[in-house]
């Protein structure tokens, strides 16, 4: 329970943001076969346990000189269904379960040539809605190492 000073009623009412938040996974091979990416899990940032607000009285009470343009990262985004789960990690429960792919592969982590989709939207009746893009990164092979001499 977060302390009294970061407690606000109205702040917990409607200090969170909703934010839609999808993850998308896409194998090389789902590539090579033009099969669509997957979405993987969905979840929404009103499922922070921490407001806005609640992070950056935190930080500002402790001393951070927090300036304008400054970020805030928020972690991991889970939600209350197993589907809504913010990482590949709790998704598959530490790798002991799979994630089974339409084309037959299952992942219980990601491989190499694994491309990574975040895309994040706000949408409210009555209103345009908002997209934040897509963050695209994609899993590398690691190069070999040359020896030490």
């Amino acid at each position: 329970m977060p302390l009294s000073y970061l407690l606000d009623k109205i702040d917990q009412e409607s200090g969170g943001l909703d934010i839609e938040l999808s993850v998308f996974l896409q194998t090389r091979q789902m590539r090579e076969n033009n099969v669509p990416r997957l979405m993987i899990t969905q979840s929404n940032a009103k499922h922070l346990y921490w407001t806005p607000a609640q992070m950056i009285a935190h930080h500002a009470s402790g001393g951070c000189n927090l300036r304008s343009g400054d970020l805030i990262g928020t972690g991991t985004i889970s939600g209350p269904e197993n589907t809504q789960r913010g990482s590949l990690l709790e998704l598959t429960a530490g790798g002991k379960q799979a994630i089974e792919l339409p084309n037959g592969e299952v992942r219980h982590f990601l491989e190499d040539d694994d491309e990574i989709v975040f895309r994040a939207t706000c949408h409210r009746d009555g209103f345009a809605s908002i997209g934040f893009g897509a963050c695209v990164g994609q899993i590398l092979p690691a190069e070999p190492r040359a020896l030490a001499e």
